[in-house]
């Protein structure tokens, strides 16, 4: 099954908190800091600030220090893309072992596999709408993606 790690989607529900805070309307330019986050979501505080300076370390957010410090967004939450904050935390995306194939290390079945072309297609597709999705996206009302069914035609409402 496909799962976003629970360091992932702490990652992301920092970065939303911090875009919300940073570009918001009551008090625009405030650093938030891990506490804050951390009681707010009833995040682990250790954990979450390991996941803080993760993405401080990719370039996503920026740490200020001293007694009012915290992180801010390091650039637009219209320039994040959900699959940097991923990539961030989690390192390459992929679906499958076999997805990103560490040279010394080749799939066991690769000479016989018949399902790695279409989930390489499947995995681009996923890394695709990740790419496209910011986190200025999350922050919104409207739905991220509107997926359209074959199956849904027709159906009374």
């Amino acid at each position: 099954m496909l799962k976003i790690s629970k360091k992932a989607d702490y990652a992301l529900m920092a970065l939303q908190h911090i875009a919300s805070v940073q570009f918001g309307d009551v008090t625009p330019g405030r650093v938030v800091n891990t506490k804050e986050i951390a009681e707010e979501y009833h995040i682990p505080l250790e954990l979450l600030a390991k996941v803080l300076q993760t993405l401080a370390k990719n370039g996503l957010i920026e740490s200020h220090n001293g007694p009012k410090g915290g992180y801010l967004l390091a650039r637009s939450a219209r320039q994040i893309t959900i699959a940097q904050i991923l990539e961030g935390i989690e390192g390459p995306l992929g679906i499958t072992d076999c997805s990103h194939e560490k040279e010394g290390e080749p799939c066991l079945q690769r000479e016989h596999c018949n399902i790695r072309t279409p989930l390489l297609k499947v995995q681009d597709s996923i890394y695709q709408l990740l790419s496209n999705m910011t986190l200025q996206d999350m922050l919104g009302g409207t739905p991220l993606i509107t997926i359209q069914s074959s199956t849904a035609q027709g159906v009374a409402q």
